[in-house]
């Protein structure tokens, strides 16, 4: 059992290494279930055979004392040197092979069960969110609003409530389903959405946005232009940059499903959006990369809903929840 616990190990070791330097493309959702799965096969092998093995042999040891004992009584010698107790805790102790996978399996099932069914953490990796999320804000998404999937297959099986507009979504990003996005949710199935001259309407009516104090980057160490926006029951901040064209070139947009649902032009992009699917912007409107460039997400690709910033290592004040 060592050996093959050694190897067990290795496995676990080497995908990581090899995910960390970039040599795998690594899924974390199916290592945090192989693990579940292979300490939960040791702890089960622990409880009901190896811990019943060591308790019996604990057991023989005290009985063969009491015997040994018991006959140096007969012959008239009362002082044995025997150290009971010490003998017995080193027949009980656990292997290292043992404490390394039963002894862990209680933490990584809570784990387990916490990040695939109530809320997982993620990290903001880019500025397409400011001003609402920022570059290395640390945020909490929850797994059941949306419904429960089963992890690693994504099987729904809940229901939830349907995400609406303004929600602040994380999903799995369409062209590559192994990465996650989060965006705002701008337009849910049968709407049709239009972001012309940095205006959005939906279903023919404008958002409504106010000006508000240009937006300093600290990384870019610019002026943004900001407004406050309307959109559902959300009011959030959002940016435009005066510099970046509204529109597009049918060149630069590549072919994605339901293509044909949207009409691009050198003053932005109209879509309407099928059943079963969402239309996502960023906050920071000219620098996102959104369901303006890639198309829409499908109902399957959600993972929750974003609403709190639990840490930014650079910025205590950014702890709190979000619109």
């Amino acid at each position: 059992m060592q050996v093959l616990t050694s190897l067990v190990l290795s496995a676990f070791v080497a995908y990581a290494g090899g995910w960390y330097l970039g040599m795998i493309e690594g899924n974390f959702a199916l290592l945090l279930f192989l693990a579940t799965v292979v300490t939960g096969l040791y702890w089960l092998a622990e409880r009901f055979y190896f811990l019943p093995k060591r308790l019996a042999a604990a057991s023989a040891l005290e009985a063969a004392s009491v015997q040994r004992k018991a006959e140096l009584h007969k012959m008239g010698i009362s002082q044995v040197d025997s150290d009971l107790v010490e003998a017995r805790q080193q027949v009980l102790r656990q292997p290292w092979w043992l404490d390394w996978t039963a002894g862990l399996f209680p933490v990584i099932i809570a784990v387990f069960l916490l990040r695939s069914f109530l809320f997982e953490p993620f990290k903001i990796p880019s500025g397409s969110m400011i001003p609402t999320l920022h570059v290395g804000d640390l945020i909490l998404v929850n797994k059941f609003q949306f419904g429960l999937r089963l992890p690693v297959i994504h099987t729904k099986i809940t229901e939830g409530t349907a995400p609406k507009r303004g929600d602040v979504m994380v999903f799995r990003y369409p062209p590559k389903p192994s990465q996650d996005y989060i965006k705002r949710v701008v337009g849910i199935p049968g709407d049709e959405v239009a972001y012309v001259n940095k205006r959005l309407t939906i279903n023919g009516q404008p958002v409504a946005t106010t000006p508000v104090s240009d937006f300093f980057d600290e990384d870019m160490v610019r002026y943004f232009k900001q407004f406050e926006e309307n959109l559902g029951n959300h009011r959030h901040w959002l940016l435009n940059d005066e510099e970046r064209r509204a529109g597009f070139s049918e060149v630069e947009i590549p072919d994605f499903p339901n293509r044909q649902n949207c009409r691009y032009s050198v003053e932005g992009v109209v879509c309407k959006v099928p059943a079963g699917h969402y239309f996502m912007m960023g906050d920071n409107r000219d620098n996102s990369l959104d369901s303006r460039y890639w198309g829409f997400v499908p109902e399957k690709n959600i993972v929750g809903k974003a609403f709190f910033v639990w840490m930014n290592f650079s910025s205590l004040k950014r702890i709190g929840s979000f619109n």
